[in-house]
């Protein structure tokens, strides 16, 4: 079952970013500050890779009490346990994700137009993100950002919670609120941060939320 406020500080994995402090210690530490969803992504690991990840990664949501995504790969998420999937518009439809993985899954869906979140919707997704909200580095495969008057539209589309991703940072996590987001996703804001839990409460202060202590 989704928490929506668990939604408000999203992290996305990212082992290039993040160097030799490693995504673990990187996840342990976001954690801690008070991010609420982390979801593994690494385009190039292993299944086997993924699944270790996996395991380390749902052991310290587990801990801190947030929810754990995995990225695309449906089979990594049920053999782990994970808390559920996010599926982009080129991976496995929601409708298939939800009857492999069952009712209290979360099933989170990208997208990039009013038809594609109604569609998420109808199938049975619990979240929908925004994807590429803002210009940033690690998404070059999209075209132009959406910009907020889309997130806005997107949000009209359906009654799930929505998800901003997308060059999101302090400066901005404000500006996609009022625009209608329900929470921020970011990777480099936090994966690449010299100093981790004060990235965490920089976005947190941004998003008008408090931060642990």
């Amino acid at each position: 079952m989704l928490n929506p406020e668990r939604l408000s500080l999203y992290l996305v994995t990212d082992p290039l970013l993040c160097g030799s402090r490693g995504v673990e210690e990187t996840c342990r530490l976001a954690l801690r500050a008070g991010v609420g969803t982390l979801q593994l992504r690494d385009k190039n690991a292993s299944t086997r890779e993924l699944i270790r990840m996996a395991y380390i990664l749902q052991n310290l949501c587990n801990r801190y009490e947030a929810l754990f995504i995995v990225n695309d790969r449906v089979d990594v998420a049920l053999a782990t346990g994970a808390d559920g999937i996010h599926l982009g518009q080129d991976d496995m439809p929601v409708f298939m994700a939800r009857r492999i993985l069952g009712s209290d899954a979360v099933v989170g869906a990208s997208a990039r137009s009013p038809e594609e979140a109604s569609s998420a919707w109808k199938e049975g997704a619990d979240y929908v993100a925004a994807n590429l909200v803002f210009p940033t580095n690690t998404k070059t495969d999209l075209g132009e950002p959406l910009g907020t008057e889309a997130v806005m539209e997107l949000k009209k589309a359906s009654p799930m919670p929505l998800v901003a991703i997308g060059g999101i940072n302090p400066s901005n996590a404000d500006i996609v609120r009022k625009a209608g987001a329900d929470g921020i996703a970011v990777v480099s804001a936090i994966m690449a941060a010299e100093d981790v839990p004060k990235a965490v409460r920089a976005l947190m202060k941004g998003w008008s939320k408090p931060a642990r202590t």
